[in-house]
Parts: structure tokens; C-alpha cells; sequence
């Protein structure tokens, strides 16, 4: 489809419709200096976007936590994200909603005097990860670690967060992996740069405790679905040591959707029954 910058169709920027090419800021832009921006990514199956409020909901939170206040309404964000749907002709989409500090009079690190500006775009967008829905990710382990909530707003959706993921990711397909997990600051079992992650052992599932990260909203959606199927399952701290001995794993997210992970460093997993139930159940569940 080409560069994200250089593609017909039209984004919402700050309360209306533009071409898609004239949605450009300013490069004394305070976001693109001190990433002061929180963002949205969801997903649009058959014209609707799911939980598309619960992401509404959880940009405000993180403009919030970072001292960026969103000036909208839930609802006109859901309006707007719906706008761009329908000028764009999509009807299974992903979209993409941007809150951040613009120009203005500071230029320091505080930028309480600029504007916060808000963009909706949606483009298709195919599988995440390419084929590994049907043969199973492989994963890269980082070197880079989730930090402590001592240091970062670490539940919210704050662009500044995924630059140590970036970094691991880059790293992962240097080496031929599609993702990197990452460990936390104490050295847990943590996520991958931009999904949760679950593990299957003799038929029951464990998770990692989201205490220093994000809680997805797909994360969420899977444990509901687990649990209405009986399957018992631990969110807990789950030690590196323990990568040997789980059956599968399956990564969620957004954009990921349930994807099954085949590899992760040196560790390989069954891309199994329960795996693929899961993300069926989820595609169904999405489309419903």
C-alpha cells in the first residue's frame, strides 16, 4: 500500500476530515520531543469495532497518567473513529487513535500552555505476525526489561513506553524471530513488545501477573473466554526457569489477535489443540 504518509483516503485531525496527505504536524511538535502522546490501536470486524469503548475509555485513563487531558468525550471519540470508517469505506479495519501535546508557547519539558491534539486514521491491515497464526511465532528473549512502576505510568498506553520495544523488536528480526519477549525489572516473565502472553501446562493455562504492564484489553477478553470454558487458570509470577516445561503459548493483543508462539530463545512449544481453539474462538467472537 505504500508509505504510511502517501496514501489516498482521509484521517480525522482535530474535529474533521482531511486527505490523508495534508494530516501533518509541526516538527517543534512537543510529542515528538518529550513523547508526550497516549494512542489507541483496535480493530474493526464487520463495520464494528471491537470494545471499541473500553479503548475510548482507556485513552482518556492514559492521557490521564501522563498528564495529557484528552478533550474529548467518550463519545466523540466513538464518533469520530466511526467517521473515519465510513469515509474510508472500511469495513474490517484497524484504527488507530492519537492524543498528544502540540506547538504552542513551551518548548521545555513542561507543555502545560500547548494544545492537545487528537487524529483518527484506519487502513487494512492483515495478520500481525504473517503465517505464524498457523505455524507458531518465534521469539527473540531481550535484553531490554519491562521497568517499575516507580519509574514510568507503566498502565498506560503511552507512546514514550514502547521505545525499549521498538529496540527489542528490531533486535528480534535481526535474528530471523517475528517478536522479542521481554523479562520485568525483577526478572518475571513479563509480555512481548506489543502483545500479553499465555502458557499451557497438562491442560491448564498460566499467565503473568500485568502488575508492571499493560493489561490488554484482548488479554482480558481470553481470560473471560477460558474461564466459560472451564479452563483453570493462574495469573501469577512465572520465573524463566519455567519456559522449559509449558506446552504452548499464545500471544494477544490488538493487532496480534491469539496468536501461537512455536519458539522463544532456545525454548519450543507445541503449536496445540488449546492454542488453536482459542484463537478460533477469539475469530468467532470478534465477527459475532
Amino acid at each position: 500500500m505504500g508509505s504510511y504518509d502517501d496514501r489516498d483516503g482521509q484521517i480525522w485531525l482535530d474535529g474533521k476530515l482531511i486527505p490523508w496527505r495534508d494530516a501533518q504536524v509541526h516538527v517543534l511538535t512537543h510529542a515528538m520531543h518529550y513523547a508526550s502522546s497516549v494512542f489507541e490501536g483496535e480493530r474493526a470486524y464487520n463495520g464494528k469495532i471491537f470494545k471499541s469503548v473500553q479503548h475510548s475509555e482507556r485513552l482518556i485513563k492514559s492521557g490521564e497518567y501522563i498528564d495529557v487531558p484528552i478533550p474529548y468525550t467518550v463519545d466523540e471519540i466513538e464518533a469520530a473513529k466511526y467517521e473515519v470508517m465510513k469515509a474510508n469505506g472500511f469495513s474490517d479495519a484497524y484504527v488507530r487513535v492519537l492524543c498528544w501535546r502540540g506547538s504552542g508557547n513551551d518548548m521545555g519539558v513542561a507543555s502545560q500552555a500547548n494544545p492537545v491534539r487528537m487524529a483518527v486514521a484506519a487502513w487494512e491491515w492483515g495478520n500481525y505476525y504473517g503465517d505464524a497464526k498457523f505455524k507458531g511465532a518465534k521469539l527473540d528473549i531481550s535484553k531490554w526489561k519491562r521497568p517499575s512502576p516507580e519509574t514510568i505510568p507503566c498502565f498506560a498506553k503511552a507512546s514514550g513506553l514502547y521505545m525499549i520495544c521498538t529496540m527489542a523488536k528490531h533486535q528480534a528480526e535481526a535474528k530471523g524471530c517475528s517478536d522479542a519477549m521481554m523479562f520485568d525489572h525483577r526478572g518475571y516473565v513479563a509480555e512481548a513488545t506489543g502483545a500479553n502472553m499465555f502458557f499451557v501446562k497438562d491442560g491448564e493455562v498460566h499467565t503473568p501477573d500485568p502488575d508492571c504492564f499493560l493489561n490488554g484489553l484482548t488479554r482480558q477478553t481470553v481470560l473471560d473466554m477460558l474461564k466459560e470454558k472451564g479452563i483453570k487458570t493462574h495469573v501469577r509470577h512465572i520465573m524463566p526457569e519455567e519456559l522449559e516445561g509449558f506446552e504452548q503459548c499464545w500471544l494477544t493483543g490488538t493487532a496480534a489477535e491469539v496468536t501461537p508462539v512455536g519458539q522463544i530463545g532456545d525454548y519450543n512449544f507445541e503449536v496445540g489443540t488449546m492454542a488453536r481453539d482459542i484463537s478460533e474462538s477469539y475469530e468467532k467472537l470478534v465477527r459475532s
